[in-house]
């Protein structure tokens, strides 16, 4: 399928009956439209007329099905507070002017999800839409409709807390005293919808966030499709994007689909300095089906692409700077000469991956302090590790007892350092042989 632009995305969408046929009646309401300006907006009517100030300010409103246009402008959520939950299924485009007439969401009319690094200030992911747990007036559980997440930057670097403030190294823990938040263990984007719920994300930035699993995560329950396209994901812990599946049967109609094509993902970390977890492109659960294709992987600190069993199709992906493996299946790790003869599982008709030195557009200021950095690893930490002869160890040793090692630094110096829109953007405005996510077409 050839590449195109933000709105013709929906309307393929439509041609490829991604509204659900097995819709309940709280789910099929017909929803309004709301209106969402930081420039212009106020109050809670959400009218193009008189837009909402912010999406946090008017989420108690919101009913399934609505349709939500976000006007260029830095949003923190209510009061705030850095996150905004949403629990019914929508429909969300950023990246309009101010007059909802124009669409340019990577250029001129940025709509840029962010927050605070305040104490006590909220941790959870910058955008997390749930709907399995709605239910319907006789108590059984909602399902289908559709949920759409559609031009918006998420960049949690002003959420983040970073070691001295000099924008280098996050930190995991608060520091109530300085009046500073942990940096969020969580992703940019979060989904999990009910059964027979189709999800899709796209034309979407994620950036300096710090989970412990994706920076992008969808879960499709039975009967359900994802569909994660033109997104690009740089500079995140655990995984940049992850699929994961609802499902635990084995009807092969109700089992998750996917379609996960011309994505960038580049600088995935591992979840902290010592992990050896996390530092993945993408990462896809077992029960489920995935398409991966046109994609660009580059840079994870483990890998390119973690299946853990997924019924997978790869076709026509960029690999390149993976520093462990490209592919890793389970537990056997592949560079991409040898996927193919090597995988288990894998769909045997895929073809045309390949590994390319690429030429990245990156800011040189934050390339310098990323080539700098000292990578840890579990194995030296511990090697570093002595036991004393304490007055304490020799009484756990009577007790049978682990005695206890000297402390070691585990936080590298660098680690996660912030990178600015203006520097990491371009880096996910070209594709690289028709590989990877490029700038939405402006409506």
């Amino acid at each position: 399928m050839e590449k195109i632009g933000t709105l013709l995305i929906c309307i393929v969408l439509l041609n490829q009956n991604f509204y659900s046929q097995n819709t309940s009646k709280n789910f099929a309401n017909k929803g309004r439209e709301w209106f969402i300006s930081k420039t212009t907006g106020t109050g809670q009517l959400g009218t193009k007329e008189r837009p909402a100030k912010d999406l946090g300010n008017i989420i108690h409103h919101l009913k399934p099905n609505d349709i939500i246009y976000i006007a260029e402008g830095v949003y923190m959520s209510k009061g705030n507070r850095g996150s905004d939950e949403i629990n019914v299924p929508v429909k969300i485009y950023g990246g309009y002017d101010t007059s909802f007439t124009t669409r340019d969401p990577w250029n001129t009319h940025k709509t840029i999800f962010t927050g605070v690094n305040e104490y006590m200030k909220l941790t959870s992911p910058r955008l997390y839409i749930r709907t399995d747990q709605q239910r319907e007036s006789n108590g059984q559980k909602s399902q289908g409709s559709v949920i759409i997440v559609d031009g918006i930057i998420f960049d949690n670097g002003p959420r983040n807390r970073y070691h001295k403030d000099k924008n280098l190294a996050i930190r995991r823990q608060a520091s109530p005293k300085s009046g500073q938040n942990p940096s969020p263990e969580s992703g940019g984007i979060v989904i999990v919808g009910s059964k027979y719920t189709n999800i899709a994300i796209q034309n979407c930035v994620v950036m300096n966030t710090a989970p412990t699993e994706g920076a992008i995560s969808i879960r499709v329950f039975q009967g359900g499709k994802g569909i994660i396209q033109n997104n690009f994901c740089i500079n995140n812990t655990g995984y940049g994007i992850q699929v994961r599946t609802g499902y635990v049967g084995s009807d092969e109609n109700k089992i998750p689909k996917f379609q996960i094509k011309y994505n960038t993902v580049l600088f995935t970390w591992k979840h902290d300095a010592v992990a050896s977890y996390g530092g993945d492109g993408l990462a896809l659960d077992r029960n489920l089906v995935a398409v991966v294709e046109n994609n660009v992987f580059g840079f994870g600190h483990m890998g390119g692409v973690y299946s853990k069993g997924a019924d997978l199709t790869l076709n026509n992906n960029l690999f390149t700077g993976n520093s462990k493996y490209d592919y890793k299946e389970i537990n056997n790790k592949m560079r991409v000469a040898d996927i193919l003869d090597e995988s288990e599982t894998l769909n045997p008709y895929s073809d045309g991956n390949e590994s390319l030195l690429i030429k990245i557009p990156i800011a040189e200021r934050w390339a310098n302090i990323y080539a700098n950095r000292a990578e840890l690893s579990r194995a030296d930490v511990d090697a570093a590790v002595s036991v004393s002869n304490s007055g304490a160890n020799q009484l756990r040793s009577m007790l049978g007892l682990n005695l206890q090692g000297s402390t070691v630094k585990m936080d590298a110096e660098i680690f996660l350092p912030l990178l600015t829109i203006e520097e990491g953007l371009p880096a996910g405005l070209m594709p690289w042989n028709g590989k990877g996510s490029s700038i939405p077409r402006s409506n």
